[in-house]
């Protein structure tokens, strides 16, 4: 089967694209925003911002205090970034191309925070009366986000009915 490139540049552009806002967004709540000293701020009803540093991973999930967890941390999301770049360079379907970019961005930008800080930052909190969601950023979004296109793709592969042959 012939590998459209068209697919593998929109998949590159949208890893890019995700990577910058990423970081842009990072560096203004950090920088100009003053995020870590204004401390939760709230922009709608069922949204704040907050800092969060997180030295785990998803979730905050097995945090790492020293360097050697730090960097182990940082070389899983490099090679994470890798496998799913060049997986989506292996890509046929266009769909495949954009979700495997936005995990490699989100992936690339989450492992970049680590090498920068020695730790994710996480900014964006939703919540609902006294429930509230992990503290998320950009690039964990880009990965669900990726990972709900990978799905859908699969599914709707398994969903097509299988053309009848004349035999």
């Amino acid at each position: 089967m012939m590998i459209s490139r068209s697919h593998q540049f929109w998949g590159t552009l949208i890893a890019v694209i995700g990577l910058i806002a990423d970081q842009t967004m990072k560096m203004w709540l950090l920088g100009p925003f003053e995020l870590a000293e204004k401390g939760r701020v709230a922009v709608l009803p069922f949204f704040d911002l907050v800092l969060v540093w997180n030295r785990g991973v998803s979730y905050g999930l097995f945090p790492q205090g020293g360097n050697i967890g730090r960097y182990a941390l940082i070389v899983i999301g490099l090679g994470g970034a890798i496998l799913f770049a060049v997986w989506m360079w292996r890509a046929n379907k266009l769909l495949v191309a954009l979700s495997l970019g936005l995990i490699a961005g989100g992936a690339l930008a989450n492992a970049i925070d680590r090498i920068r800080f020695g730790a994710v930052v996480d900014f964006a909190l939703l919540h609902a009366g006294n429930f509230e969601w992990y503290v998320f950023n950009l690039a964990d979004v880009w990965i669900v986000a990726g990972v709900i296109g990978l799905l859908i793709g699969w599914n709707s592969d398994r969903t097509r009915p299988e053309k009848a042959t004349d035999g």
